[in-house]
């Protein structure tokens, strides 16, 4: 372990540095010789070091994203030679390569924040052997000596013996108490923040080798923490847990407010935004907006989670755009095509249906019984024979016909609603 640290000494002076331009700022607060003063120093050179790794965050979470459009293609390799696993691990790798991704992308802030981790590492180990580095002369030497928390030396040791532990004014059982204690929370810590990137923002649909690797990283890191923790100084132990605990609340915001397309992160936060629009009616904020322009754009690519948050919206009366805006409509109806766009047009009103005809405006407008005239100005409440409407010239055999072409006709005109045997007799007439 010495010989990493010193591999990493160039960086030493520069942490050596701020270390003890904080300590002269909480020293003044505190008082020079506390753990509050040198523990804060530790601290604020954590966060520090994290707003400087932002931008490289940043860089994780898009590639992070590249990742997860590579989703459907990964899977369709995995169909394809799932009987070749050889065959399968070359076409990845392939994929990766054309489209520019890597799936260590999530490894760079660890990898970025390790010259740190060992110089901060090779200063308190300075400390613990009463040796000068960087710019911390004789006299922050022996002033960080002094300091403890919760009664457990700065430069202290799981494994320290009880010679040197009292050689730097604690008790061995100090000592180990607040060690392990510290360990135990530094490997819980992350231990939960892999669990929730694999439970919670992981696209589940889709086996990649990368979500193995993930799993394997959530069981492997936080016993490698446990084994190589009992070696670390207080002060190191001190580092490493904070940065857990910032990396633990930065991935909680990530997967709260920009969560992995396909994971339950997603789809708790669809419904969150959806009750958002659906009571205000509109995208208030530009994050929202860029969800919304970017669930659009997907098309017919959308998932299932994407698809019940553009169908809700329509329920709603609410259409979303390409722009990421939305439109309110009381009639609005979103219809997906199978080319994946989408398109919202106003409902059209449901047809009427037509008002029920009485039997005598049915008589009126439907067909005229044989042998009767051309018009027929009131119905007659008598047999054809008897009114006397009959044309010249007819006889009881064309009568006959008459009635026999009317009982042709009865069938269609049953089936139209009216009664058999010739005109019919209405209940009154209609008014108009």
């Amino acid at each position: 372990m010495d010989t990493i640290a010193s591999f990493f000494s160039f960086i030493t002076t520069p942490v050596s540095w701020v270390i003890v331009q904080f300590h002269s700022l909480y020293g003044a607060i505190f008082g020079p010789d506390t753990g509050w003063a040198w523990g804060l120093s530790i601290v604020s050179l954590v966060i520090l070091i994290r707003i400087c790794l932002i931008p490289l965050f940043v860089k994780q979470i898009k590639a992070t994203r590249a990742m997860q459009t590579l989703q459907p293609e990964m899977k369709k390799i995995q169909e394809r030679y799932k009987n070749d696993k050889q065959r399968q691990s070359e076409e990845m790798m392939k994929l990766y390569k054309e489209t520019g991704t890597n799936p260590l992308s999530s490894c760079l802030p660890i990898l970025a924040q390790s010259p740190f981790f060992f110089a901060l590492y090779h200063v308190l180990n300075s400390i613990a052997n009463n040796d000068t580095i960087g710019v911390i002369n004789e006299r922050l030497l022996a002033s960080a000596q002094k300091a403890h928390i919760f009664g457990a030396p700065l430069a202290s040791k799981f494994t320290d013996g009880s010679a040197e532990v009292e050689a730097l004014g604690s008790s061995i059982t100090d000592v180990r108490v607040v060690t392990a204690i510290m360990i135990i929370l530094m490997s819980l810590s992350q231990f939960y923040t892999q669990r929730q990137l694999m439970t919670k923002n992981v696209d589940t649909t889709v086996k990649t080798p990368f979500m193995q690797q993930q799993k394997m990283l959530m069981y492997v890191f936080p016993v490698i923490f446990a084994v190589f923790g009992i070696n670390f100084p207080v002060g190191v132990l001190v580092y490493w847990l904070t940065t857990n605990v910032w990396t633990m609340g930065q991935q909680m915001y990530v997967i709260h407010n920009n969560p992995t397309p396909g994971s339950k992160a997603q789809a708790a936060y669809l419904d969150r935004l959806y009750k958002h629009v659906t009571h205000h009616g509109k995208t208030r904020s530009r994050r929202e907006r860029a969800i919304v322009k970017a669930i659009v754009a997907k098309g017919r690519d959308r998932n299932d989670y994407e698809r019940k948050f553009v169908t809700g919206l329509g329920k709603a009366g609410l259409a979303p755009q390409t722009d990421g805006t939305v439109i309110k409509s009381d009639n609005a109806v979103t219809v997906e095509h199978e080319d994946g766009t989408t398109t919202t047009t106003a409902a059209t009103p449901k047809r009427q249906q037509p008002k029920r005809q009485s039997k005598a405006q049915r008589q009126h407008g439907g067909a005229k019984p044989a042998g009767a005239g051309e018009e027929t100005s009131s119905p007659s409440l008598s047999k054809s024979d008897e009114s006397g409407d009959t044309k010249p010239g007819g006889s009881g055999s064309a009568g006959k016909q008459s009635a026999k072409s009317g009982n042709g006709s009865s069938r269609s005109r049953a089936q139209s609603g009216q009664r058999k045997g010739g005109p019919q007799r209405p209940k009154s007439p209609t008014k108009k």
